[in-house]
């Protein structure tokens, strides 16, 4: 296979990259999830998202840090090979992979639920086949495309939370004819800040760190720019002001605005303060925009997970044929490849909701976790070999090396740990645990048997 074959084509714009990672963490688990870790934490949910939103900050410093020395679209995969060992870089790329290629089926599944709101009889698997096949077709036709999906996807988002936290401040600060202002009623008044005990606050952490899952994408997509350092640079810089806006900014007019323990919280939240206002076709406006983020997260997934696949079979860890590019520069098996599982998946969701699929979902749930903490590990050993052999590289150091790497790597491994005495996340834990276990194991199993296809060739040529 010559060099053409399997050169990907470096077509993405710095403004893709910047309007990627903007949108990459606002998606449906913010418009639509938030609800119902409100009404189980309470106000006190700010401090689920602050916590978590710290761990990310640092975790894409230190994901930066590595980048901008090597940027890679294997990432973090190719990192973690780099300073923990081939086994390490196998057993975090088919997580992530598989992490991925079961979003888009989540996604493609929560589109056709919310397209059969204005279309109820159209059946929910056709639809969740006929998204999936049209991101693919975008994703085929060449990496600028899915830039130029991604951009407006993404702009959707955030023009759509500017607005909204312009419309919960006029709330908050009483500039709306006919709608009183809350005050602190809602922070304070409904049995305190902290309604239901610190424990529901690190219940919300642990769900919270899904939410935030893309944020690394950004790494991934710096490859196929001409100016991977600005583009990681912009990218790192601007997760801090990312999440302190959308998230934070968001989260701080939901509690504010609406009591935490109203039913209206756990149907749509964004809806609930619309519907305050009395702004015509609440409701449709939300379903838009969720849809939107819903294809986002289902563009993106296509995207990441066929690069990762491409870079697991460049380092030899996937099947040679996945390198195999087209004209214009796209990886076309590795995204056949991830669209066909993402297929499957759909098929089990119909066939059945409430095992094979819930499965796979439960199976993928903390894979972000060890995703953070392999990140974590590898910069801890890369950035003691980058000083000792090309400090000059270091153009975007972490933040109190090592201290807050150590505490980093605590606090998520303190995380994942606590999963398993939580009811709703404990078979996420086990089942994370198991494919982890079960994919380690495979590393070693194809590793043996290439060694032993090895010795039987040097055993052939020397008869």
């Amino acid at each position: 296979m010559n060099h053409q074959q399997t050169e990907l084509k470096k077509d993405l714009k710095i403004r893709h990259i910047t309007m990627i990672s903007l949108g990459g963490i606002i998606g449906a688990g913010l418009f639509v999830g938030s609800g119902s870790l409100i009404n189980s934490a309470g106000p006190a949910s700010i401090f689920s998202y602050v916590f978590a939103g710290l761990l990310v900050i640092l975790v894409m410093r230190m994901l930066g840090e590595m980048s901008i020395v090597n940027p890679s679209i294997g990432s973090f995969s190719t990192y973690a090979r780099d300073a923990l060992g081939p086994w390490a870089g196998y057993t975090i790329g088919w997580l992530y992979w598989f992490f991925w290629v079961i979003v888009i089926a989540v996604e493609a599944i929560a589109g056709a639920n919310i397209i059969q709101y204005w279309f109820p009889s159209w059946p929910s698997w056709e639809v969740s086949l006929a998204l999936t096949f049209l991101l693919t077709l975008t994703n085929l036709y060449s990496v600028k495309s899915f830039g130029e999906f991604e951009y407006w996807f993404s702009l959707i988002k955030v023009v759509s939370i500017v607005l909204f936290l312009i419309l919960g401040g006029a709330i908050i600060f009483g500039f709306i004819p006919g709608v009183d202002s809350p005050g602190s009623s809602n922070l304070l008044h409904r049995g305190g800040f902290m309604p239901n005990g610190i424990s529901s606050i690190f219940l919300g952490i642990a769900i919270v760190m899904f939410s935030f899952m893309g944020s690394e994408i950004v790494a991934t997509a710096a490859g196929e720019t001409q100016h991977p350092e600005k583009a990681i640079r912009v990218a790192t810089n601007s997760v801090i002001y990312r999440i302190l806006i959308f998230y934070l900014g968001s989260i701080f007019v939901l509690v504010t605005v609406l009591p935490w323990d109203s039913h209206t919280l756990l149907k749509n939240p964004f809806v609930s303060v619309l519907e305050l206002v009395n702004i015509p076709g609440a409701a449709q406006i939300m379903n838009f925009i969720v849809l939107t983020a819903v294809l986002s997260c289902l563009n993106s997934g296509l995207y990441t997970s066929s690069r990762m696949l491409f870079a697991m079979a460049n380092s030899g860890d996937a099947p040679r044929v996945f390198l195999k590019v087209n004209k214009k520069g796209v990886p076309v098996y590795a995204i056949l490849g991830c669209t066909a599982i993402s297929y499957i998946s759909v098929f089990f969701n119909y066939l059945s909701p409430d095992k094979i699929f819930l499965f796979l979902v439960n199976a993928s749930g903390g894979v972000a976790l060890l995703v953070y903490l392999v990140i974590a590990f590898s910069q801890l050993r890369l950035r003691r070999k980058y000083e000792k052999e090309n400090p000059q590289a270091l153009k975007l150091k972490m933040w109190l090396f090592p201290y807050l790497t150590y505490a980093t790597i605590l606090a998520i491994t303190t995380i994942f740990i606590f999963m398993a005495f939580i009811d709703s996340l404990r078979s996420q834990f086990y089942l994370t645990a198991l494919i982890a276990v079960l994919v380690v194991g495979s590393f070693f199993l194809t590793k043996n048997k290439q060694q032993t296809n090895v010795l039987q060739d040097k055993k052939k040529q020397a008869i």
